[in-house]
C-alpha cells in the first residue's frame, strides 16, 4: 500500500495481470476521486518529483458515480497526453453528476521524471465507487498500461 496524503485520505495500487489497479480512499467521494488520480499518476512516475506548477481545468459528466469516475480518470489521461504534462495535485468538486476539477502539474521531462509506463486509459474492470460502512469513500478500477 502506498500512502501520500493527510489523515484518512490515501491511494493504493493493486496488481491485475498486465495492468494496474488504482484505488482512492477518502472522507468524501471527491477526496476518493482525487486520491485515485494520484494513484494513477504514480503508476507513471514518482509523485514527489512532479511539481504542482501549472493548473489545468477538467470537467466531465456522467449518469452515475462509477461512469463519472472512469470519465474523470480518462479525462486526466487525455489532458496529460495533449498538454504533455504530469499532475501531482488534484482538486475535485462534484454536483449533480457533474465533475469540475483542477489538476496542477508540470511538463513531462523524460530524464527527470523517468516515466515507467504510459497509462492508456481507465477501464470498467474492477470498477467500484462506494461509501463504506465506516463512512469512507472508495473509488477504484483497473487502468490499461
Amino acid at each position: 500500500m502506498d500512502s501520500h496524503s493527510p489523515a484518512s485520505a490515501r491511494w493504493e495500487h493493486f496488481p491485475h495481470e498486465a495492468d494496474m489497479g488504482v484505488r482512492g480512499i477518502g472522507a468524501t467521494r471527491e477526496q476518493a476521486f482525487e486520491q485515485a488520480a494520484l494513484a494513477m499518476t504514480a503508476v507513471i512516475a514518482d509523485l514527489s518529483g512532479i511539481q504542482a506548477q501549472t493548473p489545468v481545468d477538467i470537467e466531465c459528466e456522467a449518469p452515475d458515480d462509477e461512469l463519472l469516475f472512469v470519465d474523470w480518470l480518462n479525462a486526466i489521461v487525455y489532458e496529460m497526453a495533449t498538454h504533455h504534462m504530469l499532475f501531482s495535485r488534484y482538486e475535485v468538486h462534484i454536483k449533480d453528476r457533474r465533475l469540475s476539477a483542477r489538476a496542477w502539474g508540470e511538463p513531462l521531462d523524460r530524464e527527470r521524471h523517468q516515466p515507467a509506463v504510459e497509462v492508456k486509459g481507465a477501464t470498467y474492470t474492477g470498477l467500484r465507487v462506494r461509501e463504506e460502512p465506516n463512512g469512507q469513500w472508495v473509488a477504484e478500477c483497473i487502468v490499461d498500461v
